[in-house]
């Protein structure tokens, strides 16, 4: 095989092999000598042919391969350990490459891969939806499958404005809060919070109800305000309970959750909430509306899901909203799926995944809060620092800089942070940790260390070798 690397886009000139010299030294190889992974190919066919999510090419630097991970950490193709402190994108929880979570995949891959989901079903998602529904809020009976967190979230939304429309009393009215973030499809760009993800897609996005953050202004007065002079036409409020992630782990109160929970009830609108970041255990329990004691109407789920090993979403519903989709009329079908809708083998690692879910991680997920308030307590008043926040697993560090996604010193601090063996990606100018919950807390140490180190004015300058560390 052979591709034109110059011809694509790709400069021999300035990125050649020799710049890649090293990459693989560390890689395994046959008694006989073949190279099992090239880390050097990886890179001349990703640099030429790959478009990463969240990165202008035109700046970033190459890309690190990573040929193994196991618990907290991954591993390069030099074999040099990096410690995952932020679940790689929010999914890893149990850790990676679990034996549990990866003998069920196995099994359910031997047995069936793959089938269509209209007019077809399974064992592992019908027992994956009776468990779900049992550890879910009560009220919430009926899980609808799809792919990832934002097509949860596309499900919730169209499963809300349908059910009124098939009722014979539409409303296309949607309500979010200011600073949020919901997907990147265009239902879910619709309700989350207008920024840098959203500004090119604006004028193509519907109109969504905006209410305060909670973190920056009274949410609730808003709200009956929206609900005295439009709340015949409002059909849900969408809200990540109790975190808003992207915008910077904005940590806000849950009485104003449950005082949203009480005017949508009562105006008979909808609540959704947007679990994929906060379920299966990052704020305590293991979904937030549970810290809360808010029972949604609708509940969307990812991340997490899986254990951070298959993409997979799940919307949960009430029987009331199910029972607006029941007709001898079929146009009020729920006319929406996606070809690897409940997926057997996703759904058996989530299965897997959740029986994890047991004392021994309830303890380890307690520890891990013990040592964010023990590390996070050391950060505040230290020069350099904002504001230190957490909720549950989560830990956030807004540092002393120019706000906002686009902050250079979240790219410093990543940098930085690689070079000494530790995955962050701060979100602008805040970083955080939230890792999954095998890591133990002398790792947390190696993670709050370099913090303190950056903060202490120290950059990206040379590596540092590090690995697993015990208690």
């Amino acid at each position: 095989m052979s591709s034109q690397y110059d011809d694509d886009g790709f400069d021999l000139e300035e990125n050649s092999v020799d710049d890649l010299e090293g990459f693989g030294d560390g890689i395994d190889r046959d008694d006989d000598g073949p190279v099992q992974s090239n880390a050097e190919l990886v890179l001349l066919h990703d640099a030429a042919h790959v478009w990463h999510p969240y990165t202008q090419h035109h700046q970033a630097p190459l890309p690190v391969p990573i040929v193994r991970a196991k618990g907290a950490w991954l591993y390069d193709a030099n074999a040099r350990p990096i410690l995952d402190a932020i679940s790689s994108w929010w999914v890893t929880t149990h850790g990676h490459c679990h034996d549990d979570i990866i003998d069920a995949i196995t099994d359910q891959a031997k047995r069936l891969d793959q089938v269509i989901f209209a007019g077809f079903t399974h064992e592992p998602a019908a027992a994956l939806a009776a468990e779900l529904v049992q550890r879910l809020p009560r009220g919430l009976s009926r899980i609808f499958f799809s792919d990832d967190g934002s097509t949860a979230v596309e499900v919730a939304i169209k499963l809300s404005l349908q059910s009124f429309a098939n009722r014979g009393a539409p409303r296309r009215l949607i309500a979010a809060l200011d600073n949020a973030y919901h997907g990147d499809t265009f239902g879910a760009m619709a309700a989350s919070g207008r920024g840098v993800f959203t500004q090119m897609y604006e004028p193509l996005l519907f109109e969504v109800a905006r209410l305060p953050d909670p973190t920056e202004g009274d949410t609730i007065a808003a709200l009956d305000a929206l609900l005295a002079e439009r709340g015949s036409e409002l059909a849900a409020v969408i809200v990540e309970p109790l975190v808003l992630g992207a915008s910077g782990m904005r940590v806000w109160d849950e009485r104003v959750l449950q005082e949203i929970r009480a005017r949508t009830t009562a105006a008979g609108v909808h609540l959704i909430a947007d679990e994929v970041l906060t379920g299966f255990g990052r704020t305590g329990p293991l979904f937030a509306c549970e810290r809360a004691d808010v029972r949604p109407d609708l509940l969307c789920m990812s991340k997490g899901l899986t254990g951070g090993v298959l993409p997979l979403g799940a919307t949960a519903a009430t029987e009331d909203i199910f029972d607006a989709f029941r007709s001898e009329d079929r146009t009020k079908t729920f006319f929406h799926g996606h070809s690897y809708t409940a997926n057997p083998i996703a759904c058996a690692a989530a299965l897997a995944s959740l029986e994890l879910f047991d004392d021994d991680s309830d303890d380890d997920r307690v520890r891990i809060e013990v040592a964010h308030a023990r590390h996070l307590d050391a950060l505040r008043g230290v020069k350099g620092v904002r504001a230190v926040r957490q909720i549950g697993t989560i830990a956030a560090i807004e540092l002393d800089a120019p706000a906002g996604y686009l902050s250079d010193i979240g790219r410093e601090l990543a940098a930085y942070a690689l070079q000494e063996g530790v995955l962050l990606r701060p979100l602008g100018n805040v970083a955080y940790c939230l890792p999954p919950y095998c890591i133990t807390d002398a790792e947390l140490d190696l993670v709050y260390g370099v913090m303190h180190r950056f903060l202490d004015g120290a950059r990206a300058e040379g590596l540092t070798t590090g690995g697993p560390v015990d208690d």
